[in-house]
């Protein structure tokens, strides 16, 4: 069967606040778990008031605590917003706590506005540009081999599964290069999907940590028992990305009925680029939908997201989620 993940960025929504939105997290991870889902991802944004997963290993820390048996990690951590050291210590310090649980997501994107990624970079001499340079010391500082003349304490000889993140063709080419797990994001970006799976795979080198390429991608699942409700649900996080994208992000709506059609033309042609990689309806849509996707991109795994407005629709549709991964077409 096709290995099914889940990605929560922690919403904070209208009328709610950052401590229920923990609370809901770790829940939220609990109810994954017992549905069979493999991985746990988090991923670090700053300055969105309607995301709370900005202390990224914190919130890791608190999730892997309420659950046992789940991978728990970041996907991810955005790299040049920090010192390779202080990720080492952060994630061997997770490892240490968690051992054979923690995932290390690693992308390249401030993960905020310029402004803001001015404010957390202000005291660090840091260039996206030199994500595989920092890549590579992390490495170095996880391994403890010596080539930085530094020992990460903890982080020396910890074992957080890392992977490379991408939402473009760079991160496909880094991850095959170092021999390393690959995730892209074409739950909120897929135009270059298709050839960054093609490079990973085409370029890919074995490594101590990987023999074969393995990659994963977004998905975004609005599940419910009937189409319609689905449809209706999925209008929070289509109100999400349409104020993103118009410069107005904040925190998560209620759902609106209509959503989609009442839009000007040039915010439904967003959406419709934005959400292609979706599924919207019952269990056979969405098991029909996720079908189609593992077999156009042959996916290792399926990272899904479902961002609901309503914390109890939001766990009903992941467990329909889990029920349409064991149809037969993706057993």
């Amino acid at each position: 069967m096709t290995n099914y993940s889940l990605l929560d960025l922690v919403p904070v929504v209208e009328g709610g606040t950052v401590s229920t939105a923990l609370a809901n997290a770790a829940d939220l991870a609990r109810h994954a778990e017992a549905h069979g889902f493999n991985r746990y991802w988090m991923a670090e944004h700053h300055g969105m008031e309607g995301i709370a997963s900005a202390a990224t290993a914190v919130v890791i820390a608190h999730v892997a605590a309420a659950t046992s048996t789940i991978r728990v990690g970041a996907g991810g951590i955005m790299l040049p917003n920090h010192a390779p050291l202080q990720i080492a210590e952060q994630f061997g310090t997770l490892d240490a706590l968690f051992p054979g649980r923690i995932d290390l997501g690693l992308g390249r994107a401030p993960g905020s506005d310029q402004r803001v990624a001015h404010a957390i970079r202000r005291t660090l001499d840091s260039d996206p540009n030199a994500f595989p340079n920092d890549v590579v010391e992390l490495q170095s500082y996880l391994a403890d081999d010596g080539r930085t003349g530094i020992r990460a304490t903890p982080g020396a000889g910890a074992k957080p599964d890392l992977w490379i993140l991408g939402s473009s063709t760079f991160g496909a080419q880094l991850a095959a290069i170092l021999g390393l797990p690959y995730a892209f994001a074409s739950h909120f970006a897929p135009d270059a999907l298709d050839e960054a799976m093609a490079i990973y795979r085409r370029d890919f080198r074995p490594s101590a940590q990987l023999e074969r390429p393995y990659a994963m991608a977004g998905f975004n699942v609005f599940a419910a028992d009937t189409r319609a409700k689905a449809e209706l649900l999925a209008s929070s996080q289509q109100q999400q990305f349409v104020a993103l994208r118009t410069g107005n992000p904040g925190k998560m709506k209620p759902p609106v009925p209509g959503y989609r059609d009442s839009l000007p033309p040039m915010h439904a042609r967003i959406l419709d680029s934005v959400l292609s990689c979706s599924a919207i309806g019952d269990r056979d849509d969405v098991a029909a939908g996720i079908a189609r996707f593992v077999e156009r991109t042959g996916v290792d795994e399926v990272m899904l997201t479902s961002s609901i407005y309503d914390h109890e629709a939001r766990k009903r549709s992941i467990a329909i989620a889990a029920e349409a991964m064991r149809v037969p077409e993706l057993a």
